[in-house]
């Protein structure tokens, strides 16, 4: 049970939310979208928000001050948040302006709103779950796409319901956090795409 829990820890890591929330994007919408309008998003953001962190994170393990990529502590997620926080908003500044989506452009907006309040969190000494806060995130998205393009994906949204659970259930037995961590995590991802609904809907 162990390890199948560690593998849902690793799959569903925040690291991979931007990118999951891109692909989601343009599996989801009916609009058409040019090869060329998608290839622009996907690479880059795939580039920004997984191979750079992972170098990143290489770079922080070897001068050790970070551990683990779960970041179990207060002081290991800070630097990663910050880089975090610059890459969300290199991806805003630079790349979708470039190849414009609206939707996408708040999703990464609601995700820099969720990052500003995990540190703001972080200087209280308040520990939250960033696997929750980026489950939170991609769940509210998904509702707001079915919402927005008025499509039935309840399925979708059913199917991704039970993987939070499951990573939440990982995530406490794996005692990586308390369940009010993972609670505030969730909502703070929830909330943040929630607040910017009435923008792109």
């Amino acid at each position: 049970m162990r390890h199948f829990l560690n593998i849902v820890s690793y799959v569903f890591h925040p690291l991979f939310v931007p990118i999951g929330g891109t692909l989601i994007y343009f599996l989801i919408t009916p609009k058409y979208t040019s090869l060329e309008i998608q290839s622009g998003n996907i690479l880059p953001i795939f580039i920004l928000t997984v191979i750079i962190p992972i170098i990143f994170f290489l770079i922080l393990k070897n001068l050790g001050i970070i551990n683990s990529i779960f970041l179990p502590t207060l002081k290991e997620r800070k630097y990663p948040l910050y880089i975090n926080a610059i890459i969300i908003f290199m991806i805003l500044y630079k790349v979708i302006p470039n190849n414009y989506v609206p939707e996408l452009f708040y999703f990464f907006l609601g995700l820099l709103m969720a990052i500003g309040a995990t540190l703001i969190l972080l200087f209280l000494r308040i520990k939250t779950s960033i696997h929750l806060l980026g489950m939170g995130s991609i769940l509210m998205f998904m509702i707001g796409l079915s919402i927005h393009f008025e499509i039935n994906i309840t399925l979708a949204i059913s199917l991704f319901t039970l993987l939070t659970g499951l990573v939440a259930t990982s995530r406490l037995y794996l005692n990586a956090h308390s369940k009010m961590e993972l609670l505030i995590g969730f909502f703070i991802g929830v909330l943040s795409q929630m607040l910017i609904l009435k923008y792109w809907l």
